[in-house]
């Protein structure tokens, strides 16, 4: 008897072919579709996007993964997480910003959304694994990087446990996107140029300023020059800059290239260095907080990623109690933000990551970071 998978189709190509290969495999497939987000929530005054036909894009997506099913002769379910996401994932999000700092809810989406009330959901429909088209591999319990490294998503599934990661399938994590859209296009499925989704999962498209103004108040302060301390302009609120933005900032009347380098929540003030290789955009060692640990090797040296689309760094790190770590970095490296996920590697795996909670150089807790 074949054994039953119950795949996230997300409306795009990445979970489309997911679902293809494993048919051709053998699988009993079925395909379920999560709504997260009630595009309800905020109308098109602040920010929402308009599509042509007048469909919202989370609609749009679930009348493309039924597309996609009906030409794979697989049925699809769909299921709300609505409240399990506000709870778990949103309100954190809000938290982090409040705090003044720069949270990254896809990790979250995955910990608490799709590798947790998904997987259940597909253990009630009689599942023996549940695959996502995530640019990612699992060999051995390990949790490897996916082939095609400009795509490599395990980033984003670094605060996994190695349960969460039990009967998992990664369908598409040895090819490459091309690859993907080939055997997409071949198989005649209805997402094949389909473009990719950008943006934090439930804003999407929309402007971040415009969608934030429904759930935080704008509160404008001081822009300060880290390193006069002087006043030399405005800012909007502190949630709309992250640290190493260069551009609206709000400085159009300076030449020098400048950038954000930090934030005070106390004094609600935003802090700019000027310069292109600028002293105060850079740290060599943080602290992290909330550290999940996939494999059980836990080595003393290692690389790391500070943000998704950045370079792996040689680290070295300290294992502290209540789930912290010290991680330090001899060369420096540049705009390490409080509030996103520092995730560590050896070689290929993906050994877990931290929250970054507070930021030094040369032993010393950079003010401009915190309060």
């Amino acid at each position: 008897m074949a054994k039953k998978v119950i795949v996230g189709m997300s409306g795009g190509v990445d979970s489309a072919v997911s679902a293809y290969l494993l048919k051709q495999e053998g699988y009993e497939v079925e395909g379920l579709f999560m709504r997260n987000w009630d595009a309800t929530l905020n109308n098109d005054v602040l920010g929402n996007p308009t599509l042509n036909d007048g469909i919202c894009p989370q609609e749009k997506d679930y009348n493309d993964a039924k597309k996609t099913c009906e030409i794979l002769g697989i049925p699809l379910h769909r299921v709300d997480f609505i409240k399990e996401y506000w709870d778990n994932v949103f309100t954190y999000f809000l938290e982090e910003l409040k705090k003044g700092r720069t949270p990254n809810p896809d990790l979250l989406c995955n910990k608490y959304i799709k590798f947790d009330v998904f997987k259940k959901e597909a253990k009630r429909l009689g599942a023996d694994y549940m695959a996502t088209g995530h640019y990612a591999r699992l060999e051995n319990g390990k949790l490897l990087r996916g082939k095609d490294l400009n795509k490599d998503q395990t980033y984003f599934l670094a605060q996994l446990t190695p349960n969460q990661l039990q009967n998992v399938l990664f369908p598409v994590g040895n090819l490459t996107k091309e690859e993907v859209r080939k055997i997409a296009k071949e198989a005649g499925i209805n997402v094949a140029e389909k473009k990719d989704s950008t943006g934090i999962c439930f804003i999407g498209e929309r402007n971040f300023q415009k969608f934030i103004k429904n759930y935080l108040q704008p509160n404008p302060g001081d822009i300060i020059n880290v390193e006069t301390k002087e006043k030399i302009g405005t800012h909007t609120g502190l949630m709309n800059y992250t640290i190493g933005q260069r551009r609206n900032v709000g400085l159009s009347g300076f030449q020098e290239r400048h950038y954000v380098c930090g934030k005070s929540v106390s004094k609600n003030e935003l802090y700019v260095a000027f310069g292109e290789d600028n002293k105060y955009l850079m740290s060599d060692s943080c602290l992290l907080e909330q550290v999940n640990l996939i494999s059980a090797t836990h080595p003393a040296f290692c690389t790391a990623k500070f943000r998704y689309r950045g370079e792996d760094y040689p680290i070295q790190i300290e294992y502290l109690e209540n789930n912290e770590a010290k991680v330090s970095y001899s060369e420096g490296v540049k705009s390490v933000t409080p509030g996103q996920f520092c995730v560590f590697y050896l070689g290929e795996e993906c050994l877990g990551s931290g929250i970054i909670k507070e930021v030094y150089k040369e032993g010393e807790k950079l003010w401009y970071l915190s309060d």
